[in-house]
Formats: C-alpha cells, sequence, structure tokens
C-alpha cells in the first residue's frame, strides 16, 4: 500500500498528456500559489529594505547594495539550479529555497546593520533565484505542449498580480505600522510556497536519448541565443523605465509627477499581464512559438519612442499613459514568447535549464539597463536616453527577423529541435570509389 501510495503521486508523461484545460492539470494550482507568494516576498521588500536601511541612517551605498546583492545572488544561483533539479527534484528545491526566501527577513527586525542587511539579501537572493527558476520549469512539466502557452500566460498574471498588490503595500504598511511588520509579513508570504510544496506532485524522470555517430549536434547556444537575447533588448529597457520614469515625469509636471509616476508603474505592469497572457492564447492556437514576437518587440519599441518624444516636444503627460500601455504590452508578450520559444527549442529533459536561462536574460536586462542608461545619462538629455533604448530594442527586432529568415523550421510544432534532427544525417565525406 505505501509503495502504491507513493507511486500515486509521480506525475507520468500520459497523465500530462490527457491534461484538457491548464486548470485541471494536477499540482498547477500549488505551483501558481508558489509563485505568486514567492514574487510577492520579493516585491514587498524590494522598495522597503532600502527605504528602512536609509531611514535607519545607513548610507545610500548600503541602500543600493541591499538590492544589488539581492539580484546578483538570484542570477549566479539561477545558472546551478538546473543540475540541483535533476538531483533532488522540484519539491525539494522550491521547499528549501522557500524558507530561505522567507525566514531570513525576520533578522532585518533585529537590526539594519551591514552585515545583517547584506547576509539576509545574499540568502534571500539564493532562495529567489532557485524558486523562480524551479517555478518556471516544472509549468513546463505539468501541461503538455498544445496548453503550455496559456499556462505560462497564468504563469505571468499571477507573477504581475503579486508584484502589483505587494509593491504599494510594503511601502503604505511600513508608514503605517512601521518596518518590522513588513519584515514579519514578508516571511509569511514567502513560506506559503513551503505549504504548496505539499500539493505538488512528483515529476516522472525523462528518459535521455543520446546521440550516434551520424546525428546532427547542435549547440545549445544557438537554440537559446536568439529568445535569450530578444528578452534582454526588451527587459533592459525596463530598467529605464523603472528607476528614471519618475524623475522624467517630474520634469513635466512637479507637483503631480509622482503620483502619475506610480499610475504609470501600475498601467505598465497590467498591460504586461494582459499582453502575456495574448501572446500564450496565440501560442496555443497556432502551435508554433514565436509568432508574435516580432510585433510585440515593435510594440515595446513604440511605446519607449512615445516616452522619448513626449520629453522632447514637452507635450501633455497624458500621452505617457499610451507609452505605458504600448510598452507594457511588449514587455509582457516578449516575457511569454522567449519562455515558449525556449521551452520548444530544447528537449523535455531540459525544461529546467530553458527555465533557468530565461530567468537569467529575464533578471540581467533590468539591471544592466539601470546601470548603462544611468552612466549614459551622464551625457545625454532623458528624451535621448528614451531614444537610445527605443534602438536597443529595435537591435533585438532585427536579431530575431534574421534567425527567423535563416531558420523558419527550425522549431517543430509537436517534437523538439533536437528530435527533428536526428532524422538528417550528418554530411560524410566520400570517397572517390564512390563508398
Amino acid at each position: 500500500m505505501l509503495a502504491r501510495s507513493r507511486t500515486a503521486k509521480v506525475l507520468t508523461p500520459d497523465e500530462v498528456e490527457a491534461v484538457t484545460s491548464p486548470w485541471k492539470a494536477r499540482g498547477l494550482i500549488a505551483t501558481l500559489v508558489a509563485v505568486a507568494a514567492a514574487f510577492g516576498a520579493w516585491s514587498l521588500l524590494l522598495p522597503v529594505v532600502p527605504t528602512a536601511v536609509l531611514d535607519e541612517g545607513g548610507s545610500e551605498r548600503l541602500a543600493g547594495a541591499s538590492t544589488g546583492v539581492f539580484m546578483l545572488a538570484t542570477v549566479i544561483t539561477q545558472v546551478f539550479i538546473p543540475a540541483v533539479l535533476r538531483r533532488l527534484g522540484y519539491r525539494v528545491v522550491i521547499a528549501v529555497s522557500s524558507v530561505l526566501l522567507g525566514v531570513p527577513a525576520l533578522f532585518l527586525a533585529i537590526g539594519l546593520d551591514a552585515p545583517i542587511v547584506l547576509a539576509v539579501s545574499l540568502v534571500r537572493g539564493v532562495g529567489f533565484g532557485a524558486l523562480s527558476v524551479a517555478e518556471a520549469a516544472i509549468i513546463a512539466e505539468l501541461v503538455p505542449k498544445r496548453l503550455l502557452g496559456r499556462t505560462a500566460g497564468i504563469f505571468g498574471v499571477c507573477v504581475g498580480a503579486a508584484q502589483m498588490v505587494c509593491l504599494p503595500l510594503g511601502l503604505w504598511l511600513a508608514e503605517a505600522a512601521g518596518y518590522p511588520p513588513v519584515f514579519f509579513l514578508a516571511t509569511l508570504i514567502g513560506l506559503l510556497s513551503l505549504v504548496a510544496c505539499i500539493f505538488i506532485p512528483t515529476i516522472a524522470r525523462h528518459a535521455v536519448v543520446d546521440a550516434d555517430l551520424t546525428t546532427v549536434r547542435v549547440p545549445m547556444w544557438r537554440l537559446v541565443a536568439v529568445p535569450m537575447l530578444a528578452l534582454m533588448f526588451v527587459t533592459t529597457a525596463y530598467g529605464a523605465v523603472a528607476t528614471f520614469l519618475p524623475v522624467s515625469v517630474r520634469e513635466l509636471d512637479a507637483a503631480a509627477g509622482a503620483a502619475l509616476a506610480g499610475v504609470l508603474l501600475a498601467v505598465l505592469n497590467f498591460a504586461a499581464m494582459v499582453g502575456r497572457y495574448f501572446a500564450g492564447v496565440v501560442l496555443d492556437r497556432r502551435g508554433v512559438p514565436g509568432t508574435v514576437m516580432i510585433p510585440f518587440q515593435v510594440t515595446a519599441a513604440a511605446g519607449i519612442a512615445v516616452i522619448a518624444a513626449v520629453l522632447f516636444t514637452g507635450a501633455s503627460q497624458w500621452w505617457l499613459v499610451l507609452a505605458a500601455v504600448l510598452y507594457g504590452a511588449g514587455f509582457g508578450a516578449v516575457q511569454n514568447e522567449a519562455l515558449t520559444q525556449l521551452f520548444y527549442r530544447l528537449p523535455k529533459s531540459k525544461v529546467s535549464e530553458a527555465s533557468a536561462m530565461w530567468n537569467i536574460a529575464f533578471d540581467s536586462g533590468p539591471g544592466l539597463g539601470s546601470m548603462a542608461y544611468g552612466l549614459v545619462l551622464v551625457y545625454v538629455t532623458l528624451g535621448q536616453m528614451y531614444a537610445l533604448a527605443t534602438a536597443v530594442i529595435l537591435i533585438g527586432v532585427a536579431v530575431t527577423l534574421t534567425d527567423r529568415s535563416l531558420g523558419r523550421n527550425r522549431v517543430a510544432d509537436v517534437d523538439n529541435l533536437r528530435v527533428r534532427l536526428r532524422s538528417v544525417h550528418a554530411p560524410g565525406f566520400r570517397r572517390r570509389d564512390g563508398r
């Protein structure tokens, strides 16, 4: 009976293929709860920790380092998580990372000295990096490919909704009740992922078939480079928007600047949720990822271009609402397209690698953007900076167009590329006698 109960908990490929709706997939609801909890705990403290450090007499350098150390630990951890997932499985990784993300926040209530702040940021960054990779990867394990687009869109909606609620909630609660209650709440939200682990099924391991000597071997970087670059070129602009939009709006209207900036960021995140889900629906209907990648890359570029135009011309600040809608929609759709392209281009046994690469590209983009555009602002105006950000996104469009023209049939609509290429033999050298 014990052996049978254990076997029943394993999610088999046949069970996954039989799923007819994302909401009927076993373990999806628990995974989405873990997703929302992880990003909620992250968003709750993202603006609060630097503010608390400054209010407690800490330096601006320490305030910035708290976020920098967190994101650095996140990205470095994401590199190693695929190997850890293969060894320990999803449930163990999600459970441990939930503890690392939630519990250390309690130590911030003890004090905000530099060693405590940096150590907590480091440990929580490791937890968040592991959790973000595991959660995105398990999405591709719970549903068949024909439902992957919509499921990835639902995943994006959960992420966006958690950010929309928790970003302002943390600041409001800190203002109303002080910082310790925010730290305790972040711990509780993070530990929700631990509870959700109980209901996440064990995933059956995928058999890996070794290629023979006549199989065409494709380096992984060739499969993943274009989706990752397309995502990074779009998300670098998010670093510029999140960091410098409040300053930009204040230049147009000093009185209403702060309030309008908050509204614009909320509109942007809402448009991103809609864009991600729409891209997922299109994928499930057409069966091929990347169909709307280029249109939404152009949409994102148009949104940033509108910001640049408003700053150049001094037009009404309400044009920035249109900019937020355009860029937000493109930002969200490109996220979904890049994630599903990576899932389609790599074998089923490599979904954790696909998730890690997507997370690295997504998390690196805003950090690189805020740093690079901050340096650029020493030499140019805000309007010129946004014009440059527009050009960077358009470079991504050129890369995607080139990739599409060179390999229109690179991605199979049902199988992955490596399986497709196993039927193609590498050209050999014929001897003169014809053998």
